[in-house]
């Protein structure tokens, strides 16, 4: 079995903030929400937030851009697009998210889900090209399942493990990052989960390094092996 890390990793660039840039088309509004999104980001690469400031602070702005969005009229736009074949926000009934209740995050709000299934129209190009998807990958990110989730089901990766919310209220219920990667991946899959090949593009993923029989480091398109 082979876990990625997604941002920075199979994805070139941070999704979650260009997801931000490319819903700013539609509604200028959720610019207010861009630097802290930014910040959090920064903080989180560099290993300078600890996980409960992570918790809170990014739980704030997602809800905050999230109720945004379900407000929004100019997203109602995106509706007029066909979605029918695009599954729970881009989630297949045989992905494994976080938490099982978040594979009702379709009815979160019209104007998302077009959003998303969008945004990926324009972005499967960045999944850089040395990647190639295989049947048991599973995808481990602290990005969200309902915006990951619709890469992976283009990319044919059946199994996600990611940050979680909750459709009905818009809380984070679930951030995946740092010491809670290889928490939630052992409650997911199994404590004897054999990690055959690990790969991220960040050095505080260490503790996923040290469970993988092998580990890689990736920069830009370079993958190089640290373990």
């Amino acid at each position: 079995m082979r876990v990625f890390d997604f941002d920075g990793t199979i994805y070139d660039g941070e999704s979650l903030f260009d997801l931000y840039l490319f819903s700013a088309r539609y509604d200028l509004k959720v610019f207010r929400h861009l630097a802290p999104v930014l910040r959090y980001a920064v903080k989180y690469k560099l290993g300078r937030a600890t996980l409960e400031q992570m918790e809170h602070g990014v739980g704030k702005v997602a809800r905050g851009y999230l109720t945004d969005l379900s407000t929004s009229k100019r997203l109602d736009e995106l509706r007029m697009r066909p979605f029918d074949d695009v599954v729970k926000a881009g989630l297949g009934g045989d992905v494994l998210a976080a938490d099982a209740s978040v594979l009702a995050a379709d009815d979160l709000t019209g104007g998302l889900r077009s959003l998303v299934n969008a945004f990926w129209d324009r972005n499967m190009r960045k999944i850089k090209p040395w990647y190639e998807p295989h049947p048991d990958d599973v995808i481990l990110t602290a990005s969200f399942d309902v915006t990951v989730g619709e890469a992976c089901r283009r990319l044919g990766v059946k199994r996600l493990i990611a940050s979680t919310i909750d459709p009905d209220t818009l809380e984070v219920t679930y951030l995946n990052f740092n010491t809670n990667k290889p928490k939630r991946l052992r409650q997911v899959l199994g404590e004897d989960a054999v990690i055959d090949e690990f790969y991220t593009d960040s050095v505080f993923d260490q503790p996923m390094i040290d469970m993988a029989r092998k580990g890689f480091m990736v920069k830009g398109d370079v993958v190089t092996r640290v373990k």
